[in-house]
């Protein structure tokens, strides 16, 4: 189960990870746990009168296509996207939104989907929320709390039979050692590299750190990396096609960084670190 706060996280957040377990035949379901109602149009080729309009319903067709392009399950928990707060101070997030709703609401809600799927590995952010949105935030919130509740028979006793998950991961994408290495191939072809800046903005910043240190498990998803662009381009109002997100060439990815990066945040199984996959120490039914 892959916890998730707006439609488009699942398919740049561990996406190749996921159609690769759909692939070989393990049950996936991708929980969405807001509707991105909030979100911006953020491909130019779709701010486009009428789009804005209806939002709330074209990120409804757009997950329904990145779903069947990863070959997951996915539901919808029903909350309301809090938006991105901009500002100095920040402005509070929307009265009703998810961010401002009790966490206890959101954690029930999630509990009763876990008894009811009842899996193994559980896949959220880290307590930064990947990058700071109160959504992403949340969402870590309330994906620990659930872990640590689904099992328990005296918490939410109607929402369903207890359920134990074995482990539950943090994704990390934002792997500076990644853009290295493919700012490097740019060079060696003679073009400059999409990450300059943010790697400028590292070395002037050294406290940004690097999630790789607390990376525990790369999963070898590079074979799904075509699904999981299908999966990028199916949200047509959030991904631009010509954008970051596809600036280097798939052969190289495939060939110079064919993984996907996760940590294991906690577990109920022994495992040995590093791993290689998420059900590593889980024994078979």
């Amino acid at each position: 189960m892959a916890v998730h706060a707006h439609p488009d996280d699942e398919s740049s957040k561990g996406a190749a990870t996921t159609a690769k377990y759909a692939a070989e035949g393990n049950d996936v379901l991708v929980v969405t746990l807001t509707g991105g109602e909030r979100g911006d149009i953020l491909n130019p080729a779709m701010d486009r009168p009428g789009v804005k309009e209806r939002m709330s319903d074209i990120r409804k067709e757009e997950m329904a296509n990145a779903a069947a392009a990863l070959g997951v399950d996915q539901m919808w928990l029903g909350f309301v996207d809090s938006g991105l707060p901009e500002g100095d101070p920040l402005p509070p997030v929307p009265e009703g939104s998810f961010a401002a709703i009790d966490l206890d609401e959101a954690v029930e809600a999630l509990v009763r989907v876990v008894r009811e799927f009842r899996p193994h590995v559980m896949i959220t952010y880290d307590e930064h929320g990947g990058y700071p949105h109160p959504d992403h935030i949340r969402d870590h919130e309330v994906s620990v709390a659930a872990y640590e509740r689904a099992g328990d028979p005296d918490a939410y006793p109607d929402a369903g039979e207890p359920w134990t998950v074995s482990k539950l991961y943090y994704t990390h994408g934002f792997i500076k050692d990644r853009m290295v290495l493919f700012s490097d191939e740019f060079e060696r072809h003679g073009q400059e590299s999409p990450f300059k800046e943010w790697l400028e903005r590292w070395e002037r910043d050294p406290s940004r750190g690097d999630l790789m240190g607390r990376v525990t498990t790369q999963v070898d998803c590079g074979k799904y990396f075509p699904q999981r662009d299908d999966a990028l381009r199916a949200h047509a109002t959030q991904i631009d096609p010509n954008g970051v997100f596809f600036a280097v060439p798939l052969e190289w990815q495939q060939r110079l960084w064919p993984t996907e990066e996760f940590e294991l945040a906690k577990t109920r199984v022994k495992t040995s670190i590093p791993e290689s996959d998420l059900f590593a120490g889980i024994e078979e039914p």
